[in-house]
């Protein structure tokens, strides 16, 4: 079992969840690719997107549905701060993950993190595990509370 991986399943454990991540057997670094493996649909997967304050420095976390794309302009706004791209050098730094397997739980460092409205629709959603090839099931409630994320409207029309 990877690092990364381990770190989610011993965030999931110490939240008290009995949670069955998938080894999906394919590369899902995309929404696409990972709700073909879940047999979910596009918007039930929780897109870990993360940009960077350019006032602080730091990664911010943006948990979008799968069929939605993150506005700069509004997530600037959320965030209180103009974001700009954050670099592999920053996701691994903050999170201690590589892009395409960014776990939502599990971050090395805290992270301040806003959730799409949209992924509260669904009774389950599917979020990276800390590698490509890994997904977890849990309901937005409780991806919510384990993150700490605030919803908040930062897609684009």
């Amino acid at each position: 079992m990877s690092k990364s991986l381990k770190r989610v399943k011993t965030a999931l454990d110490a939240a008290g969840l009995t949670v069955e991540i998938m080894e999906t057997g394919a590369d899902t670094k995309t929404a696409q690719a990972a709700a073909d493996v879940a047999g979910c649909a596009l918007d039930q997967i929780a897109k870990s997107i993360i940009f960077k304050g350019e006032d602080t420095g730091n990664a911010i976390l943006f948990l979008t549905a799968g069929g939605n794309r993150v506005s700069a302009a509004k997530a600037s706004a959320v965030a209180g701060q103009l974001l700009g791209k954050a670099d592999a050098a920053l996701i691994r730094a903050q999170t201690g993950f590589a892009i395409g397997g960014v776990s939502p739980i599990g971050h090395l460092n805290p992270i301040q993190a806003y959730l799409d409205p949209r992924l509260t629709a669904f009774d389950t959603i599917w979020a990276a595990a800390g590698t490509p090839h890994h997904i977890f099931p849990i309901s937005p409630d409780r991806l919510i509370a384990l993150t700490g994320a605030t919803p908040a409207d930062f897609t684009e029309s």
